[in-house]
């Protein structure tokens, strides 16, 4: 078995790559089955229970206007049996930040959360920016 960093490494890729393939079946196999779950899509309400989000990802996956994507600047942070990932989505017409938490459930890394948001060009991320400074300044004009 591979370090717990991998492995959360490919669950997140099994996430985006239903995403990619507009695969109904692996987007279920992606979210946990036990534990209670979550998502916001972007200008979306929280989407609350496994019911919820999975019509959620049929609709978007299954219409028509599915969105194409690529996700990089992947950030890995595990907590014991948590892990909480952060990657800039882009798309044709701009980028999104995304978190995504897993949970270890009997053995496999599931998702119970996601949240994407867009990039505000004012926001202080620069996209080619690639060093790892952690500057931690809050740009000017935002409260949190």
């Amino acid at each position: 078995m591979g370090s717990d960093e991998q492995e959360v490494r490919e669950a997140h890729a099994a996430f985006y790559d239903a995403f990619a393939e507009r695969d109904v079946d692996a987007m279920e196999g992606v979210w946990s089955f036990r534990a209670p779950v979550t998502c916001i899509h972007p200008g979306w309400s929280l989407l609350v229970g496994r019911e919820a989000v999975m019509a959620s990802w049929r609709s978007i996956l299954e219409g028509p206007a599915a969105p194409e994507l690529v996700y990089s600047r992947e950030l890995i942070h595990l907590y014991g049996d948590i892990a909480v990932v952060t990657c800039v989505e882009t798309l044709a017409d701009g980028q999104l930040m995304a978190t995504n938490v897993f949970l270890r459930e009997l053995g496999h890394w599931r998702m119970v959360h996601h949240q994407a948001g867009s990039i505000s060009p004012t926001s202080g991320y620069d996209e080619d920016d690639d060093d790892d400074d952690d500057d931690d300044e809050t740009p000017s004009g935002f409260l949190n």
